[in-house]
């Protein structure tokens, strides 16, 4: 038990650990200086420490600490500690720390698992801790919270139960959405079973925990959401559709969850706790037009009106509080469709527009199949809407008055793809952004690049880069 202690919460100095690993904390305890230590982030990865930052109210909460006690340990305790937490940093091989040198920070942000929580639990509660911060009272401790980095979440979550149930129960994000504090991170997958995550603030790569589905739905079309805290993938197992759920508030994967039409190949977007799918095929590859809504809070799923026209591998986007669902293929002889669909959730109808799909550039050809190229990849930053042209690697901005596309620039050149496949163009937050790589021999890299609209052709910025498969199977952005 730390009773009556000031906490310092050490991170594992190992770095690319998987997720999980990167929640195993050391709880150790030091001297208090004047009664309380200001924590700080400690970019070397050493010692992490989260300190308050001041309110955009004014009110003044600088320099107040997750605090245990009043109390403070001997020095003998605390140089004691000081070598344990040496230890730990020395303890990795020296293969292990030179396979680590080179690659990007990989910390978690979520709360910890619930074998690392139970550990925990011993060591961080103490008999009064439903204010949270006492100095300060619950309400300004969640208050103050709100503004923390979503980053900094997993070690909040590892000081005691009360924080820990904080994160878990999804208040913050709550609270945050209606304050509009949002953090992006994009989650891709360049392995079949494998997601990544990347921060592009701190420009951080994570790992999510390993899926753990049958063979059928490895090898199956897969669509991938996110929506609230929610990561969702979308595939079949055996005969029927299957959709798995990821949970950043508890660091897990789950299934079960079912739609009231389960269907693959659709177009979605989402926008705070909602998410809207439309189109796709069922399970006997009939093409649709029904649509439903997934509300990630509630947990549940509405039927929409249905659209004018079935379709499917199409795209999905929210622009002006209204749903899109663009291109894709439709009609009894399964043809290209130029033409979108707008739907307005407030008057719960669908409208047709003409020629809103970005050109695709195969369209012309009948020696190609409809089904070989990508959706379009489309993406709306500002509530102006952009597309990638993969074959002239330029992008596209729809010009809303005269309903027609515009070449405003480049792609970035190493940004490459099969017809479209395997490169990602999203929305994050005021960027957009480009996940992928060049095509290579063996294992390639990947990247991320970042450009901010604004008057001018695009400029890009490289954001990240690391050693991976260079095709991206599915890529999704969570703002929370």
């Amino acid at each position: 038990m730390l009773e009556d202690r000031t906490c310092l919460v050490q991170r594992d100095c190992r770095t690319e650990s998987n997720w999980t690993g990167c929640m195993s904390y050391h709880i150790d305890r030091i001297d208090a200086q004047n009664g309380k230590r200001p924590l700080e982030n400690d970019e070397e990865g050493e010692n992490v420490q989260c300190k308050l930052q001041k309110q955009s109210d004014g009110s003044d909460l600088e320099g107040v600490v997750f605090s245990v006690g009043n109390s403070s340990a001997s020095a003998d305790e605390q140089a004691d500690n000081q070598g344990r937490a040496g230890e730990n940093c020395d303890s990795a091989s020296a293969d292990e720390q030179a396979d680590n040198q080179g690659h990007a920070e990989d910390d978690s942000a979520v709360a910890p698992s619930d074998e690392q929580a139970g550990n925990q639990h011993q060591a961080g509660d103490n008999g009064d801790i439903s204010t949270l911060i006492p100095a300060i009272g619950r309400d300004n401790s969640v208050s103050s919270l709100i503004r923390v980095s979503r980053s900094d979440y997993g070690t909040v979550a590892s000081l005691n139960s009360e924080f820990r149930s904080l994160v878990r129960s999804g208040e913050l994000y709550r609270l945050r959405r209606q304050m509009g504090v949002v953090e992006h991170w994009v989650y891709f997958s360049c392995q079949l079973l494998e997601w990544e995550v990347f921060d592009p603030t701190r420009r951080r790569w994570m790992h999510l925990p390993t899926m753990n589905p049958n063979e059928c739905f490895v090898f199956s079309d897969k669509e991938s959401l996110a929506v609230g805290t929610e990561l969702l993938v979308f595939g079949k197992e055996v005969l029927a559709h299957v959709i798995y759920r990821y949970s950043l508030l508890t660091n897990t994967w789950t299934s079960g969850m079912q739609m009231n039409a389960p269907r693959c190949l659709f177009g979605s977007a989402s926008r705070g706790e909602i998410a809207i799918l439309a189109g796709g095929c069922d399970s006997r590859g009939k093409i649709l037009n029904s649509a439903e809504l997934y509300n990630s809070e509630q947990g549940t799923w509405r039927t929409l009106a249905s659209m004018n026209q079935p379709r499917k591998m199409c795209s999905g986007v929210f622009m002006d509080g209204k749903f899109y669902v663009i291109g894709g293929i439709g009609g009894a002889e399964s043809k290209l469709m130029t033409c979108a669909e707008e739907y307005d959730l407030t008057t719960g109808k669908w409208t047709e527009i003409p020629n809103m799909s970005p050109v695709r550039p195969n369209a012309t050809r009948n020696d190609i199949p409809v089904t070989s190229e990508a959706p379009p990849l489309v993406a709306v930053v500002n509530n102006q809407l952009y597309a990638a042209d993969y074959a002239a690697m330029e992008v596209r901005k729809y010009d809303k008055r005269n309903k027609a596309w515009v070449s405003i620039g480049r792609l970035p050149e190493r940004a490459a793809s099969m017809n479209g496949w395997g490169l990602a163009f999203r929305a994050c937050g005021d960027r957009l952004i480009v996940v992928g790589g060049p095509r290579v021999m063996g294992e390639g890299y990947i990247e991320v690049n970042s450009w901010v609209p604004s008057e001018g052709p695009p400029e890009w910025t490289l954001l990240g880069r690391k050693r991976s498969g260079s095709f991206v199977y599915n890529c999704a952005v969570m703002g929370c």
